[in-house]
């Protein structure tokens, strides 16, 4: 599968790359699990939501998200935005890279769902072109073909979550989280998939809405983890000693990028905030 990390790990930085902000819901935990890694992040902020577009529009974008990453030494590259991977299924937009070691968050999730479920039953929430895509149902049903799986697009998350819009109390954020999820509550749902990574930043409030009984899957969290065990397996981590570089580049406004960093990441992280240009 395209998604899976191959090829020896060299010596450089961990790349993550999302349509803006929710990727760094995986560099949070990237450096909870490997402090002392380097971590290039690229948001294309200037054309979030990419989960709105057409399929050849989506696949032009990561292409040019990827030329970027070549530019840095990447040791290996995550691609966080969850409409990518699923682009990924169908096109080769890797194709002529000289990144060879690269996962994307549709199998990490998944493979997560499946581990968790005990009903059987599945719920996936995901940007409007990853449900298109079917990946989700694809892959799930390839592993476990005898599971339920209850799909919903949820695109308004998106420029919520973009603009600081994701906390307990927020009318919109609650509003649009009933208004996603209510159908797939009814179906008696043991395990979510929040299948883009700006939405665990509405974790709270999906966590209070659909219950405590039910399994939150955050997709950059689990392939950080996958991350970390590929880094571990081929002894490809940084020594203890090393202190982390982390640079975070958008492509709008440093300023607002700025306040999402804080928000998502915390003021104490020593991190290098740039824009740059595609």
């Amino acid at each position: 599968m395209v998604e899976t990390l191959s090829g020896k790990l060299n010596d450089g930085a961990i790349g993550v790359f999302d349509s803006g902000v929710g990727g760094l819901t995986c560099v949070k935990e990237l450096i909870r699990l490997m402090p002392h890694e380097d971590i290039v992040y690229l948001g294309d902020t200037a054309r979030v939501p990419y989960g709105t577009r057409s399929q050849e529009t989506i696949a032009d974008y990561a292409k040019q998200d990827i030329a970027f990453m070549e530019k840095h030494n990447v040791k290996l590259l995550l691609v966080a935005c969850g409409t990518v991977s699923a682009v990924m299924q169908s096109v080769p937009i890797f194709e002529g890279s000289s990144i060879c070691c690269y996962s994307g968050v549709i199998i990490p999730a998944v493979d997560a769902a499946i581990a968790a479920t005990k009903n059987g039953k599945i719920g996936v929430i995901a940007t409007p072109a990853s449900i298109r895509s079917g990946c989700y149902e694809e892959e799930i049903h390839r592993l476990k073909p005898d599971v339920e799986v209850f799909s919903r697009a949820g695109a308004l998350l998106v420029p919520l979550a973009e603009g600081g819009y994701t906390t307990p109390g927020c009318e919109p954020a609650e509003f649009f989280v009933r208004e996603y999820l209510s159908e797939i509550k009814a179906k008696g749902v043991d395990t979510l998939i929040m299948g883009c990574t700006h939405y665990p930043l509405f974790e709270e409030i999906v966590g209070k809405f659909m219950g405590e009984n039910v399994a939150l899957i955050s997709p950059g969290a689990v392939t950080a983890r996958l991350a970390y065990d590929a880094l571990k397996a081929q002894n490809a981590l940084n020594c203890d000693t090393h202190k982390a570089n982390i640079e975070l580049y958008c492509t709008d406004s440093v300023e607002l990028f700025k306040e999402n960093v804080e928000r998502f990441l915390g003021g104490e992280i020593d991190a290098k905030i740039s824009q740059c240009k595609l």
